[in-house]
């Protein structure tokens, strides 16, 4: 994994951790709301720049097999689950 794909990926979950915080079907106050809405606009930004280092070096594919095995060592299924609705009757 080259170290531009290293930055993508932990950019990306931190992307997911701020929209899981942000996720009104997971209760929480407006404030803690406003304040992940806020680093989720720095976090995307370091995002894109991350996938624009990638493509400026010719990095033109995403290789799912690699970046699929390090989300998941990474906790990436519990951190993408904090954005999808609660089970009904639960949060």
């Amino acid at each position: 994994m080259t170290r531009a794909e290293a930055e993508f990926v932990d950019c990306y979950l931190e992307v997911l951790d701020q929209v899981g915080r942000i996720n009104p079907a997971r209760g929480g106050d407006t404030y803690s709301a406003l304040r992940a809405a806020q680093a989720l606009a720095s976090r995307a930004t370091a995002l894109r720049d991350a996938l624009a280092l990638m493509h400026d070096r010719g990095e033109s594919r995403l290789h799912a097999g690699t970046l699929d095995r390090t989300l998941r060592l990474l906790d990436g299924e519990r951190r993408a689950g904090r954005i999808a609705l609660p089970p009904a009757g639960g949060s």
